[in-house]
This record gives C-alpha cells, sequence and structure tokens, in this order.
C-alpha cells in the first residue's frame, strides 16, 4: 500500500467519525423532541486490496453503510390534556394532509392532538388524524374509515319514558278521606315529591307527585297493611290534553297518571298497581308513554322481587331517597376521552355520553426503514413494506394511553459515550494523516 492510499484511509475514518458525530448530535438535540426516535450509525469496512506478491489483503479504510433508526420504547409523561396519547407497544398514529407541500398519508409517534376549528382531530401541523368515525348512533364501523371529526358532535334530546323512585311514605301517617282533589293536591294528600321530565324537544316539564294514605277500613287486600294512591299532576300549559284526553289550560293543574302502592306488615311494597296514561305534551311528539317505577313487589305479578328496591312504608318521616329519569334536553359537547383501545368517547352538556370515533394504528414489517422526513413525520419505503392497520390493542399493536405523551427515546449517557468514542476515533484518523504527511516529507527530503 502506497503512503497516499494512507492518507485515503484515514480521510475515510474522518467522514465516518463525522457522520458518527452527525447522528449523535441529531439525537441529542432531539432528547426533548415528543416522539422522537434515535438513530444510530453503521459502518462497513471497504473492499480490501490484494498485496501483490503476497499473500494478504490491505484493508482500503471505512465507510457509513446506513443511519439506522431505533424504534425502542419512550418514556411517557403525563400531561393531563385529555387529546394527548401515547401508544404503548407497537403502531403509529395515522395522518393526512399537506406537508412540505405534498400531499398524502403519514405516520408519527408524536401524540400531541388538537380539534381544530373546523371540529377535525389533527396534529399540531394540522395534519388530520386517521381512524374510524361513529354514526350518528355511536356505532363504529370498518367502513367508515377517514377524517376523525369529533368537535362538532351533539346529543339530541331525549324523551323521558321511565321514571324511578325510592324513598318511604309514613306508616303512621293519618288517612285522608279518600277524595283527592288536582286543585287542592297539598291539603288533600299526605306527601307529594316533584321531578323533571323532558319531551320529545327537550323542553323540560315539572311533574307534581302526590301520596295519598288510604282509610285502612277500606282496603281492597286484608293481607295489606297500607294501601296507598298516587296522582301524577302538571301545569295544564304544559299539555294539549290530559291524561283522560280532556282538553288542558294553562296555570290549572291536569292529572298525567294514576295508580295504587300495597304495602305488607313489614313495609314491603307487595303490588304496584300502575295505571299507565299518554303524556301528550304541547307541540311534542305524543303520545309519549311514561313509566312509574316505584320498585319490584313481592307479588308474583308485580315482579316477585324484596319489595323493599323502591317505596317501602315504615314508621318513619316520608321522603324520597332518589330520583331519577332517562330524558334529557339536547347538549353540546363538553368533553372527550379516550380509552385505551383508542375509542373517543364525547361528553355533553345534557349529561350523555356517545362513542364518536376510534383511532387505527399502523404496523410496519421494517420500520427502521421508514423515510424520515420531519416533524416527527414518517413516509413508507419499498423497504419499510406497505403498513397494516387495526385497532389499538388488537393483533400486536399496542394500546392508547390518553393523557400521557412519549418522550423521545434518546439516552443521554449513552449518547456521550458515543460522541466521546467518535472524538478519540477521528482524533486517531487524523493522526494517521499526519503521521503518512510527515513520511512523505520523508521522501521527498531523501530526494533531496
Amino acid at each position: 500500500m502506497s503512503l497516499v492510499t494512507s492518507l485515503y484511509v484515514g480521510a475515510s475514518g474522518l467522514d465516518a467519525s463525522t457522520n458518527e458525530l452527525s447522528v449523535v448530535g441529531d439525537n441529542i438535540a432531539n432528547s426533548s423532541t415528543v416522539g422522537f426516535k434515535s438513530a444510530r450509525t453503521v459502518f462497513s469496512d471497504e473492499m480490501a486490496q490484494q498485496l501483490v506478491g503476497e499473500s494478504g489483503q490491505m484493508g482500503l479504510g471505512v465507510s457509513t453503510m446506513t443511519i439506522q433508526k431505533l424504534f425502542s420504547q419512550g418514556g411517557f409523561t403525563t400531561t393531563g390534556l385529555s387529546t394527548d396519547v401515547a401508544i404503548q407497544g407497537n403502531g403509529m398514529l395515522v395522518v393526512k394532509g399537506n406537508q412540505g407541500g405534498v400531499d398524502g398519508t403519514f405516520y408519527t409517534r408524536n401524540g400531541q392532538l388538537t380539534i381544530d376549528k373546523d371540529g377535525y382531530l389533527t396534529n399540531l401541523n394540522g395534519l388530520r388524524v386517521q381512524g374510524l368515525q361513529a354514526d350518528a348512533a355511536g356505532t363504529v364501523t370498518s367502513g367508515l374509515l377517514g377524517d376523525l371529526e369529533v368537535g362538532n358532535a351533539s346529543a339530541p334530546a331525549k324523551a323521558t319514558d321511565s321514571i324511578t323512585i325510592r324513598g318511604n311514605l309514613d306508616q303512621t301517617a293519618p288517612p285522608t278521606d279518600g277524595t283527592f282533589s288536582a286543585a287542592d293536591a297539598k291539603d288533600t294528600s299526605n306527601f307529594n315529591t316533584t321531578m323533571t321530565v323532558y319531551d320529545s324537544l327537550g323542553n323540560a316539564i315539572q311533574l307534581n307527585i302526590y301520596f295519598c294514605k288510604k282509610d285502612p277500613a277500606t282496603n281492597t287486600n286484608a293481607t295489606d297493611s297500607g294501601e296507598w294512591t298516587y296522582h301524577v299532576l302538571t301545569d295544564g300549559g304544559n299539555l294539549s290534553v290530559d291524561g283522560a284526553g280532556n282538553t288542558t289550560t294553562a296555570g290549572t293543574a291536569a292529572e298525567v297518571a294514576t295508580g295504587e302502592l300495597d304495602f305488607d306488615s313489614s313495609g314491603r311494597l307487595v303490588t304496584n298497581n300502575t295505571t299507565l296514561n299518554n303524556f301528550n305534551p304541547k307541540n311534542a311528539a305524543a303520545p309519549q308513554k311514561l313509566t312509574f317505577n316505584f320498585g319490584t313487589g313481592t307479588d308474583p305479578a308485580s315482579g316477585g322481587g324484596s319489595g323493599l328496591d323502591g317505596l317501602t312504608q315504615y314508621a318513619a318521616t316520608s321522603a324520597v331517597s332518589f330520583v331519577t329519569q332517562e330524558g334529557s334536553s339536547s347538549g353540546s359537547l363538553s368533553s372527550i376521552s379516550i380509552g385505551q383501545d383508542g375509542t373517543i368517547t364525547g361528553g355533553f352538556t345534557n349529561g350523555q355520553t356517545r362513542t364518536l370515533g376510534q383511532f387505527i394504528l399502523a404496523n410496519f414489517k421494517a420500520p427502521d426503514q421508514l423515510q424520515r422526513i420531519g416533524s416527527t413525520l414518517y413516509t413508507e419505503t419499498p423497504q419499510s413494506g406497505s403498513p397494516t392497520l387495526g385497532t389499538p390493542s388488537t393483533a400486536d399493536r399496542g394500546s392508547i394511553n390518553a393523557g400521557t405523551l412519549e418522550q423521545s427515546n434518546v439516552d443521554i449517557s449513552a449518547e456521550f459515550i458515543r460522541m466521546i468514542a467518535a472524538q478519540r476515533n477521528f482524533e486517531a484518523n487524523s493522526k494517521t494523516l499526519t503521521t503518512a504527511d510527515q513520511l512523505l516529507a520523508e521522501l521527498m527530503q531523501i530526494k533531496r
């Protein structure tokens, strides 16, 4: 090998060391970049030269074979933002849009997401996140893959169809005279409670429920320890007609429903002889059927239950401990939450919740062969293969951690060790150059 060849061997070492320092510097510079994946330099030796007249080969230096991307898991940081997501395991988020003047599909581990002005879930570059869109009923189907639109969701009004009441009716209360008057409801009843229901338009309608204890002497069933009637009233202005089909007047109480409650000597509800009337709210869908659930009676005809899961009759003050109904007014989106399977659930101002969509993740056979284009985005290449798409937590895809971000997988201490090694390697190769130069200078002196 000539001395000139030695110069080129040393120069190749300098180039390789420079490349290593560049890769290490890039890793360190992006150590705080969310979703960044580090890289390492892979070197190979150059083709060896056969020595003339000798049985051996002489190496001609080193070259950079490739810069390999390392897709190991990064650490997690909790942010508390509902739109921040991190992937635990394999897979990449899929985003679409214009990046650097080019429209296309891109892949990223950076889960810093937001909802744009048009209601779409995007990354901070404005690229739209891809997923499975849910329909108006909250059902996710595989045929609705596309931009995830979540910010424009709303919850329609839901008409009340069931009312549940739990509490106690005082067994020691004096019986009424048996004549209930809607016009004088408070004085002709023992106890009353108020609740709100909704019609098909989401209008809130107040109902007043009055309970009247019957005289034990008039009990229809000798085994009953107590019989009560209940009457459901509302302002006539809320209705087109009352439960009996009569025209109502605003400012006048109108009866919606009535029924009878029977209790045994242990205070348990025996029968719930509920009379269901048609509820006819004004200007809304009518008739609207209301079911009043006061509990499961012990009588088989009333469900054969314990008789203690609704209203009871004990020697204690009459009171209602629980009232619920299933209707609501219309509502706008107030919050979103994301599950580990990537399901996006919207919470609405009317208390309803509904599935809005679901993330998809892309897996590659050779993710280290993806092309890095900046902004923590990657594109597929022939070497990486085409992605396989699916929902999180399926096959070998990872799960979604909401409210967290995946940090870079750069190990600062390891990078500094690599930097020191590259620096020393650079110094050693520069020494090769200076030594070869000194020897060439000696040859020049011999000629003189």
